[in-house]
């Protein structure tokens, strides 16, 4: 640790000495791109890279709220930084375009900068804040600055470091400057925006230029734009169709409810104070068939003691992990109900309840519905949301795993729902919708 911060304090001088909000109407929509998009995959090498991200994400998430300090909560936080969309804006004026990946369970927002001492591949060059007249390095004694996890101060400028194993993930200077959001037609350009300008970084960006925190700390993009709703509408991520982001005044389900997708459902955000800046909701039970599976409260519930436990909804997990106890109950349920042969599995990056497919001549297979049951809200999941072909196997699997610790929702489970993140009143809406047409 001393060694690595010798280093920055030697690169600091170089890297600093380089770069001399809303009303009722505010709002943008914008256009998510997942990351495997465009690069050619089977439906088999999607299925496998989803599950590999989400488990890595997974552990890192539940490791968050039993970190010791903030270096290795920053550490964490790096690692569990690996989300499934990429979100496009711009930095600076004039204005540089890039996307970002884009993450509920996170709130820093930065990019790489030039110069970069260390940087990853990344598909545009690196933004460069000497040739952005809005560039403006934040102080040691900025309120941004203080809300950092582990904030360094380096000649009164602020300076982040998120560290991972023995060495920087993500290091370099808070600054503020002006970002454009949107898509044709609905750009918006906001000021003094504080973001993160890293000139020393490493891991992977998964075709992104940077990472955009939507959590609900005081650094996250949500936050500092004082607008506090925002919806999205993702497609499966093995749709080639992109998703769609709705911020501020554009983030309403009103026009989403027709005949066929039933009223609007709204459950309570509940606060993890080990984890204030993650989407918890009271998860209450689930359905298989119909059938209530009675899951005991304390499998869904918070530890008091230590933050761990919970159930979270996050954006930048695909597939949905459910603590153990309960996956036992739904796995029971699903081998019950669907009456074939379970297949072998051996992959640790294979889901573990599938199903040899296809079913014997003349074999009937009808598959249970699911329900997720929340404070005040069920969320009934289509057949597609939760059941899918294992390309490399031919299997018939269901798309969840076992946690050990809590519980986290994923992307593809609420693909086709039209989700509304409500922070003004702490409350999380959703209604089933096409996504691939809105």
């Amino acid at each position: 640790m001393a060694s690595i911060a010798a280093v920055l304090l030697v690169l600091l001088p170089l890297l600093l000495s380089s770069a001399a909000h809303s009303d009722d109407g505010f709002g943008f929509q914008a256009t998510l791109t997942h990351i495997d998009a465009g690069a050619g995959y089977t439906d088999a090498q999607l299925l496998s890279r989803a599950v590999r991200r989400s488990r890595s994400r997974v552990g890192a998430l539940q490791s968050l709220a039993t970190a010791a300090d903030a270096i290795t909560a920053a550490r964490i936080l790096v690692q569990a930084s690996q989300g499934e969309y990429l979100m496009s804006m711009a930095i600076g004026t004039p204005p540089r375009y890039y996307s970002a990946i884009l993450d509920t369970g996170s709130d820093l927002i930065w990019t790489q900068c030039a110069p970069c001492m260390l940087c990853v591949d990344q598909p545009t060059p690196y933004f460069d804040p000497t040739k952005s007249s809005s560039y403006a390095k934040l102080s040691c004694s900025s309120p941004m600055c203080n809300a950092l996890y582990y904030p360094l101060c380096y000649q009164n400028t602020c300076v982040y470091q998120y560290f991972y194993g023995d060495s920087a993930n993500t290091a370099g200077v808070l600054a503020n400057e002006t970002f454009t959001f949107g898509t044709n037609g609905t750009w918006v350009t906001v000021p003094s925006i504080a973001f993160g300008c890293g000139n020393l970084n490493a891991g992977s960006l998964f075709n992104g230029s940077g990472m955009v925190g939507f959590g609900r700390g005081s650094l996250s993009l949500v936050s500092q734009l004082g607008a506090p709703r925002f919806s999205y509408c993702l497609t499966s991520f093995m749709s080639p169709v992109p998703s769609r982001l709705y911020f501020g005044a554009y983030a309403t389900l009103n026009s989403t409810s027709t005949s066929d997708s039933g009223p609007v459902q709204s459950t309570p955000f509940i606060i993890n104070p080990a984890l204030p800046t993650m989407y918890y909701l009271n998860m209450t039970d689930i359905s298989v068939g119909g059938d209530p599976l009675h899951v005991e409260p304390w499998v869904f519930a918070i530890n008091e003691e230590d933050g761990t436990g919970g159930v979270i909804i996050d954006s930048g997990s695909t597939i949905t992990y459910l603590a153990q106890p309960a996956y036992d109950l739904v796995h029971e349920a699903f081998v019950a109900q669907v009456g074939l042969p379970l297949a072998n599995v051996t992959s640790p990056d294979d889901l573990s309840t599938c199903f040899k497919w296809p079913p014997p001549p003349r074999k009937v297979v009808s598959m249970p519905e699911l329900v997720f049951h929340f404070e005040g809200a069920d969320m009934e999941l289509p057949l597609e949301n939760y059941m899918l072909i294992d390309g490399s196997t031919g299997n018939l699997c269901l798309a969840m795993a076992p946690s050990d610790d809590g519980s986290i929702i994923g992307s593809f489970q609420h693909a086709n729902f039209h989700v509304l993140y409500d922070n003004e009143n702490s409350l999380l809406s959703f209604i089933p919708a096409p996504c691939n047409l809105m």
